[in-house]
This record gives C-alpha cells, structure tokens and sequence, in this order.
C-alpha cells in the first residue's frame, strides 16, 4: 500500500526531470538556458509626468505620477505629506490624501493621518514605462461594463 503512494510522486520527478533535459521549464527569460547567465536588460524608467492616471478597478489606490526616489516615509517623517497634507494643498495644488486616510479602525476621524495609513508606498505605487513580463488580457471595469451593455443591446 505504501509503494502506491510513492507512485504519482515518481511519475512527477520523472516528467519534471524530462522537461528540465529538454529544456522546457517556462522562464521569464526565454532563449536563455538555465546554466547560463543573460545580459541584464534596461531597467524601466520611472513614468514622471505628474498626471493622473485613470484607475482599473474601484477602490484602485492612486498611482504615483512622479518620482520618489529617496522620499523618507518612515515613522520619523513622510516626504509624502509635505505636498499631500491638508495644510499643504493649496501651495502645492497636489491632491489631499483621501478622507478614509484620516479615519482609525473603530472608524473615528483623527486630526491627523492614521498610523495604519501613515506609509504611503505600502498600497501607492509609481508608474514604470515598462512592457509585460506576461500577456495580459486585463479589462478595467468601465471597458467590461461597454461590453455587457452591448451585449444586452444585441439581445434586445
């Protein structure tokens, strides 16, 4: 009986061990063999044009338009908040942080950003001029609606 359990764990290593000789493990780094190292490829630049960018999906947080190379957001200080605060808007005419920013767990508004919500880069991220490390056939949320409503119209 305990041999029959060891069976399909064979029968993996052995098809994993003739995929590995015949190289045909899927890598991010095609035409390259496993053994050999590639030449590095350009890293992407940062996306630095300060526009908005339109959000994929409701409750998408913002992505940053610009560079943050060496912004100091830890529990001392948050570069971020210079431009971004409630007092800093009108100088900067940046966006204010978003209410929700301001609320504690039990859902009390503070006077200042939340602690939970005090280090921006945990859910904001910047924008890289880079291509696809894979196809992606993703639909933002209005392009899904489009296509449903056609849909019904056809029916109709």
């Amino acid at each position: 009986m305990k041999r029959l359990q060891f069976l399909p764990l064979l029968a993996v290593l052995f098809v994993g061990s003739i995929a590995l000789a015949e190289n045909q493990v899927a890598t991010l780094r095609p035409d390259i063999p496993l053994d050999q190292d590639g030449a590095a490829t350009q890293i992407p630049g940062v996306v630095n044009t300060d526009i908005r960018q339109v959000r994929n999906y409701p409750d998408q947080p913002p992505l940053i338009p610009h560079q943050i190379d060496n912004y100091q957001i830890d529990v001392n200080a948050n570069k971020c908040l210079t431009c971004h605060s409630r007092t800093a808007v009108e100088i900067s005419q940046a966006p204010m942080v978003s209410v929700t920013h301001f609320m504690n767990r039990d859902g009390q508004t503070l006077a200042a950003v939340t602690p939970r919500r005090y280090f921006c880069t945990q859910c904001h991220v910047v924008q890289h001029d880079a291509r696809p490390l894979v196809e992606n056939s993703f639909a933002d949320v209005d392009s899904v609606l489009d296509y449903v409503k056609s849909q019904q119209d056809e029916a109709n």
